[in-house]
């Protein structure tokens, strides 16, 4: 006897066949049609239970959320909204669900409900679609890298360098909280500590990926990543993912090109995978703006997405950026929370948003930023005031990816290092690359989640990774 999920089972519809099928009670209507879910695709597969074969205490046990082993002929369906169903010979009950306290009922609920009840909001169409694609786009991330070359590289996640500067980072330590070991200056002596030194969960991978690139020439890495800001905006999380690719023998222009194609390979990919998954949260978009004045509706979500596929990328400089922003009418009607008057301003995300999604109505590359406002590895411009950076900013997010070709001179390297105050005698691992054997290379970083958003229309970042960790949550 055959034992498929409900998506072979509907894929091959393999009519007159006796089916085991297992999964979740959906919904059951008139103490007769289970609706029933296994995680495999959003639709449901119709059960239509013999009640005179099917035992009192069976049918009391049949309610949204149990678990159940159902064994039938599967049939051409009668009704409507399901070509085929099993007709069922009997049900098994593998786990019961109390329907007085079981918070998943077959009703709309809010998101907010949802994220109160993370341990089930799995179990949702609406979240069932957001981790199938989730899943599709991570395993399209490393076909696209495989195919062009690139090696995967596993970077360390504990580390003693802060990679972007910020200071924002979590310490990890074996130290006794209680009895704090102190140095001379009453500074807790992190010599005393594990490893010898003060160490933290790494901001991103990109430094060690240059060690990688200049010796295999591409190398990606994807892994999680962790900042300490406390920040509640549905934007950041504490815990998130990144993907962060570094090419050797390549400028900003490769850079750029590597990470369009990218974009457009994954969206390919999921609607070539997930076409069902992304109709349906295009529809729920759709509905939840349905009431929204027209002027702040979003891009409808399969548009925005056809649009990044059949539309190049629009490329302007920061100064372009700037100029365009600065004329801009909101900014002349003072409707930007953050004035856009001096140049050489960080972009917030309403400027981002306007240049995507009303200037352009497309992703935007911007390119040649100040080089006070990045990291201090990006490659100092002939100008002296910019550099070699890019972001990508896509409607509905803002940036999406961040990257630039990497300074590979090192008197230049190691002035930028000094006026930021990075600690040169602590990075000269670092700085080695640039002794030895240096070449010019590029790369850049792509927020995972941010790229769940812009792929599912979500709009909060904590409702595309499965165990959210923000500041005064860390659930599970």
């Amino acid at each position: 006897m055959q034992h498929l999920t409900i998506k072979q089972i509907l894929k091959q519809a393999p009519v007159g066949d006796t089916l085991t099928v297992h999964g979740w009670v959906r919904t059951f209507r008139n103490e007769q049609f289970i609706a029933l879910t296994d995680g495999s695709t959003r639709t449901h597969l119709q059960v239509v239970v013999d009640r005179e074969a099917t035992p009192p205490e069976t049918l009391r046990l049949i309610h949204p959320g149990a678990a159940i082993t159902a064994t039938g002929k599967l049939v051409e369906s009668l009704g409507r909204g399901q070509d085929v169903e099993i007709q069922a010979d009997t049900i098994t009950i593998l786990g019961p669900s109390d329907p007085e306290t079981y918070p998943i009922q077959p009703k709309r609920h809010t998101l907010e409900f949802l994220r109160k009840n993370g341990h089930l909001r799995f179990r949702t169409q609406t979240f069932g679609a957001v981790f199938r694609i989730r899943h599709h786009l991570a395993l399209a991330i490393h076909r696209f890298f495989d195919e062009r070359g690139f090696f995967y590289l596993h970077t360390p996640i504990i580390t003693a360098s802060d990679a972007e500067g910020a200071g924002e980072m979590f310490t990890v330590t074996a130290l006794d909280l209680n009895q704090l070991p102190k140095d001379e200056q009453g500074r807790v002596n992190f010599k005393e500590d594990f490893f010898g030194k003060h160490t933290h969960l790494t901001v991103s991978g990109q430094l060690e990926a240059e060690l990688g690139a200049l010796a295999l020439s591409k190398v990606y890495t994807f892994g999680p990543t962790f900042r300490a800001e406390n920040s509640n905006t549905t934007r950041h999380l504490a815990e998130f993912w990144m993907i962060e690719p570094e090419m050797a023998f390549a400028d900003l222009n490769d850079d750029m090109n590597l990470a369009e194609d990218m974009l457009k390979y994954l969206i390919r990919y999921v609607k070539d995978k997930a076409a069902d998954d992304l109709e349906f949260l295009a529809q729920r978009q759709a509905n939840e703006e349905k009431n929204l004045p027209q002027n702040e509706r979003s891009i409808p979500l399969l548009e925005k997405l056809d649009n990044t596929l059949t539309e190049p990328f629009a490329r302007i400089t920061y100064t372009e950026a700037f100029d365009l922003l600065r004329n801009s009418k909101p900014n002349k009607k003072g409707r930007f929370k953050f004035p856009v008057s001096e140049w050489g301003i960080d972009l917030q995300s309403e400027h981002e948003r306007y240049l995507v999604e009303k200037k352009f109505k497309k992703p935007v590359i911007v390119t040649d930023y100040p080089k006070d406002i990045k990291a201090f590895y990006m490659r100092l411009n002939d100008d002296s005031k910019t550099v070699a950076a890019m972001d990508i900013l896509v409607p509905g997010v803002g940036e999406l990816v961040g990257g630039s070709q990497r300074e590979e001179r090192y008197d230049l390297l190691v002035r930028r290092m000094e006026e930021m105050h990075i600690p040169v005698e602590e990075m000269q691992w670092y700085l080695d690359t640039r002794r030895f054997g240096t070449c010019p290379h590029a790369g850049f970083g792509l927020g995972f989640e941010r790229l769940v958003q812009f792929v599912t229309g979500m709009a909060n970042i904590r409702d595309v990774i499965p165990f959210p960790r923000f500041p005064g949550n860390a659930a599970f």
